[in-house]
């Protein structure tokens, strides 16, 4: 009974991975391609569906907690489950933000050309399917190697910090697009720290090994 009941929560945690990774592809498809209705759908239909879900997946786990009383390695894969559940929640907020950057951005005339913001978005999207895969398939490799590619995405965000100063500075202009701009790279960049976080929380599970704080070095 508590194996189906943890079968459940995975079952309900990767439909819940799946609907934050569709906002944050949903947020970024709606700035580069100019869709507002989509990043209206992002903000207004598809974050209530997944803090719903949040709210169903934490009663589970811990009416699960409270009925069996488990323990070693089904008490942390429940106890990061809900952990997990969080993280993704984060996620779905900060495709949100996104979104509603995007808003912002939609009608204005683009500062530069959208290449480093769609790449940093697949990296981080990539490292949050990889860390829930690695979570399915208790493979803390994968988790390992989730947490790895973090560095990427950080030096992205500082690559395009970078070159929006600079057109700031040479055209004032642009100050408030770019600004803008840097807010999405910025929460981007938050959304592959908790993709990294699945992947320590993947490792803790497996290996029963804290790797948080380290795995950088």
């Amino acid at each position: 009974m508590l194996e189906r009941r943890i079968a459940v929560l995975k079952e309900k945690l990767l439909k819940m991975a799946n609907l934050a990774e569709e906002m944050v592809n949903h947020s970024m498809e709606a700035l580069v391609e100019k869709k507002i209705e989509l990043a209206k759908k992002v903000k207004f239909e598809e974050e209530p569906v997944v803090n719903e879900l949040e709210i169903e997946i934490d009663e589970y786990a811990v009416e699960t907690l409270a009925l069996f009383q488990p323990k070693a390695k089904d008490l942390r894969t429940i106890v990061m489950i809900l952990k997990m559940n969080n993280d993704l929640e984060r996620v779905g907020d900060l495709a949100t933000n996104i979104a509603e950057f995007a808003m912002e951005l939609i009608p204005q005339p683009d500062v530069k050309p959208y290449i480093d913001l769609p790449r940093m978005s697949n990296i981080a999207v990539k490292m949050l399917d990889d860390a829930i895969t690695a979570f399915i398939s208790q493979d803390s490799n994968l988790g390992r190697d989730v947490c790895g590619r973090d560095d990427v995405v950080d030096n992205l965000n500082e690559q395009i910090i970078r070159e929006l100063l600079t057109f700031m500075i040479q055209d004032p202009r642009t100050v408030g697009r770019s600004l803008l701009i840097i807010r999405i790279s910025e929460n981007l960049e938050r959304i592959a720290d908790l993709a990294t976080n699945i992947g320590e929380d993947v490792v803790y599970i497996v290996d029963s090994t804290i790797i948080k704080h380290r795995s950088k070095k």
